[in-house]
């Protein structure tokens, strides 16, 4: 059974970096799909952040206005995620989803707030 699972702070103070990790189990990150970054703000919709692929390459969202880094570590079957100079907006649950039709993460709530 593939599990993905979302790790990283709760609470990020405005200007700092949002840092998250995703581990994988029962499956490899190396093998096969897109390993994605979604996100849902509160009474908001999901919105796609980025991506990347087995062959570690990546893919971003051209409407983020935040600069963003998604990179991986083989040797734990970890995908990471790096948002940096967040504001409130950022607030949202954040989830890691595996490509053509999940399984998706269980999210973690990260609020941006001094």
């Amino acid at each position: 059974q593939v599990q993905l699972q979302e790790s990283g702070p709760g609470l990020v103070k405005p200007s700092q970096t949002l840092s998250l990790t995703c581990t994988v189990s029962g499956d490899s990150i190396t093998t096969n799909y897109h390993w994605m970054w979604i996100r849902q703000p509160p009474g908001k919709g999901l919105e796609w952040l980025g991506a990347i692929d087995y062959d570690g390459n990546t893919y971003y969202s051209p409407f983020l206005k935040l600069p963003t880094s998604i990179s991986r570590d083989t040797s734990k079957n970890q995908f990471s995620l790096q948002l940096t100079s967040v504001t409130p907006e950022d607030t949202a649950v954040y989830y890691c989803v595996r490509s053509h039709a999940g399984p998706w993460g269980k999210g973690t709530l990260v609020r941006v707030d001094s």
